[in-house]
């Protein structure tokens, strides 16, 4: 009987470690793409790919448009780890590295692959390290794209055509560097206001990518749509390091993997939408008009000065050298 009541609490024992080993676990995913767009669709690939190879042990909830308070509030809590995941810009995760403030330099990239050559490789494996020490693990590189400008008051063809107009921009350095560099006067007005911002006046114009412009309805109150790409960014999917240390070897490498799919994806939905957006733009009433990109460029000395200073003359001197070395 002894042997039998030990044979079965050396079972239960077993059972019982097994099941911590497996216990399901919920992560929050917070972003600020609405529910339309493709960044919301890459969010649910992932969160679906993580439980489909997981077999149910991790679920992902997901929070967009900014259900969980706006970027920056988002992006600490995932520092602290109260969120599990969010989508942050490299602008926002310029507060935990400088490094990652480099990546929006003005007119840095001469195409969307140029960009990804330079953010997959030389530059994440400089900066990631400096992730970890701020409480975050980098999974992969999603999309938002090359940031264009709008406005309400006439068609923008040159720096010139820019000036004096205000312009609505998020709180990053590089994106207010390029437009005062061209003569717009800048505010900082929450993404959730801009709707309203926009139709009451209260600024001319915003830029954002096309994807943007497009799905949030921005052409109900801008007419006008230059095509300057002046600064890209992307969506950077990143993991609390507390919630990192919990997952098994097995269940980290799937993470990883499921991030890149749905940022593979993500990259490839916008590129491919981008065309068909604008044209569709235009017939909802937007003139769009493709300015030569090298007169904006030119006038960039004092956004690169500025950046200098924001981030380091050594940081951003090694990052010329990375988008030299990666033409």
């Amino acid at each position: 009987m002894r042997k039998m009541l030990k044979s079965l609490l050396v079972f239960l024992t077993v059972m019982s470690f097994a099941s911590i080993g497996s216990a399901a676990m919920t992560l929050k995913l917070g972003h600020y793409a609405n529910a339309e767009h493709a960044g919301n669709k890459a969010a649910q690939m992932f969160a679906d790919g993580v439980n489909q190879r997981t077999n149910g042990e991790i679920t992902v909830e997901i929070y967009p448009n900014n259900e969980l308070g706006n970027p920056p509030e988002v992006l600490e809590q995932n520092v602290l780890g109260v969120i599990d995941m969010s989508l942050p810009t490299q602008g926002q995760l310029a507060k935990y590295s400088k490094k990652f403030g480099c990546v929006m330099l003005p007119f840095a990239y001469e195409s969307y692959d140029h960009a990804y050559k330079v953010l997959d490789g030389p530059f994440i494996e400089w900066a990631g390290p400096e992730l970890e020490q701020a409480g975050l693990v980098f999974l992969a590189n999603w999309e938002w794209g090359f940031r264009n400008l709008t406005n309400s008051v006439r068609p923008i063809n040159t720096p010139e055509d820019a000036a004096g107009l205000k312009i609505r921009t998020p709180p990053e350095l590089p994106i207010q560097a390029a437009m005062e560099a061209i003569g717009a006067t800048v505010q900082t007005i929450q993404f959730s206001e801009l709707p309203m911002a926009l139709k009451q006046g209260v600024v001319d114009g915003q830029e954002n990518p096309v994807s943007v412009i497009y799905a949030f309805k921005i052409y109900e109150t801008q007419k006008y749509l230059a095509m300057t790409g002046h600064n890209y960014n992307s969506m950077v999917h990143v993991m609390s390091k507390k919630t990192w240390n919990k997952l098994t070897p097995e269940q980290q490498a799937i993470v990883k993997e499921e991030s890149k799919k749905a940022g593979d994806y993500m990259r490839q939905a916008l590129r491919d939408a981008e065309a068909d957006q604008i044209k569709k733009l235009e017939e909802l009433g937007m003139e769009v008009t493709r300015p030569d990109v090298a007169l904006f460029k030119a006038k960039m000395g004092p956004a690169y000065e500025r950046m200098k200073e924001s981030v380091g003359a050594e940081n951003l001197e090694q990052f010329l050298i990375m988008l030299d070395s990666t033409k």
